[in-house]
């Protein structure tokens, strides 16, 4: 049952891995295998490790982490509003003949916390676990997030390769979604 459970955890939190994922390959098409490995593995290592620090929360410093929470949708929402208006501009700037931007690896980092910054969460729902189930749940999860990742890349670039100049626009789109998204649910 724990396995199921992390599975199902994995495939809800990978959601907001996937679309981002999703527009990064919209925006870059003739991403390399190589990269698009080590893209999932940074949102996959974020939605491991977030629910390992609300875990550690949960059994530690857990009044001042309360104070913290009611920030999470406001820095999804920033970080991610700032890095698809970026694109945005970026794709309206541009035009169709213009090559897009490349994902870079700081960007890709803010990607990787906007993401997965409400799994921080789950370690509360895990927090009756103990270590090593928590570990596992939580490695799973990262898993989980790094299938779907790659999917979502895989995806990006068939249509990023048919959208052409239009990619950077769409793409930014979707992540000032995501974070209306998060900061929304969140109210």
């Amino acid at each position: 049952m724990l396995i199921i459970n992390a599975i199902l955890l994995g495939i809800g939190l990978a959601m907001d891995a996937f679309s981002v994922s999703l527009a990064n390959g919209l925006n870059e098409p003739h991403m390399k295998v190589k990269k698009m490995s080590k893209t999932s593995f940074v949102f996959g290592f974020f939605q491991c490790f977030m629910p390992l620090i609300g875990w550690l929360c949960v059994h530690t410093i857990i009044h001042y982490f309360k104070q913290f929470e009611t920030f999470i949708p406001w820095i999804a929402l920033i970080l991610l509003g700032y890095i698809g208006g970026k694109m945005l501009i970026e794709g309206i700037r541009g035009g169709e003949e213009e090559e897009t931007a490349v994902l870079t690896k700081s960007t890709l980092l803010l990607q990787g916390i906007a993401t997965s910054i409400d799994a921080l969460s789950v370690g509360f729902t895990i927090a009756n676990y103990n270590m090593v189930n928590a570990f596992i749940t939580s490695f799973i999860i990262g898993n989980v997030t790094f299938a779907i990742s790659f999917s979502g890349l895989h995806i990006g670039k068939k249509f990023g390769t048919k959208l052409s100049g239009r990619a950077s626009i769409l793409g930014g789109i979707i992540l000032i979604a995501i974070g209306l998204e998060i900061f929304i649910s969140a109210l």
